[in-house]
């Protein structure tokens, strides 16, 4: 599986930018390892940082508007059929349309940080038809300090970025906590009002 990785990471470096945007929009790697290649990327000088967090950036959206187009065109029924070829089943479409029923439309950005459920939210919030331009702001302020992240850590760890996922592991449960409070507040005030 390590070499299947690898060479999807080496035909995609060969892209350079392009390379990180698709990789983020297929999904078949997790983007912390694709994010975190591109930091390598970086740390080599065959790319630059801003561009990269730009690229990151709309592959990171455009993957999340692939599942709110499927969620909002296609609806429970079609993802229930189809959604294992995209490695969603009905556990993740439960969980994120409980997700979204019980916190409502600010859960599309904390949910950004949770495993699981990170990739699924954006098919409840087509469902329910939420508007296009409020999703992908929710979608883009996630995204955003995500990229950024992972890719800062590929640099940090130059070689040794396929340790990126160890090494982020005590960041992203505080970055969690910090999605959660955010999440919390937002419903606060939407109930305020």
């Amino acid at each position: 599986m390590k070499e299947f990785i690898f060479n999807i990471l080496t035909a995609l470096s060969e892209l350079g930018y392009l390379g990180i945007a698709i990789g983020l929009m297929i999904e078949i790697i997790p983007s912390e390892i694709v994010l975190g290649y591109g930091g390598y990327m970086i740390s080599q000088g065959t790319i630059n940082f801003p561009l990269a967090v730009i690229a990151g950036t709309i592959g990171g959206t455009f993957a999340q508007l692939f599942l709110y187009w499927a969620g909002y065109y296609g609806g429970r029924p079609f993802l229930e059929k189809y959604g294992k070829y995209i490695f969603i089943n009905r556990h993740h479409i439960d969980l994120s349309e409980k997700w979204f029923e019980k916190y409502g439309s600010g859960v599309i950005f904390s949910a950004r940080f949770i495993p699981v459920v990170r990739h699924a939210i954006s098919i409840p919030a087509g469902i329910s038809k939420m508007p296009l331009s409020k999703f992908t702001l929710y979608t883009v302020a996630a995204v955003v300090p995500w990229t950024i992240f992972f890719l800062y850590l590929g640099v940090i760890l130059g070689e040794n970025w396929a340790n990126i996922k160890e090494v982020a592991q005590p960041y992203v449960l505080p970055a969690l906590g910090i999605a959660i409070v955010l999440g919390i507040a937002y419903i606060y005030i939407k109930r305020r009002k």
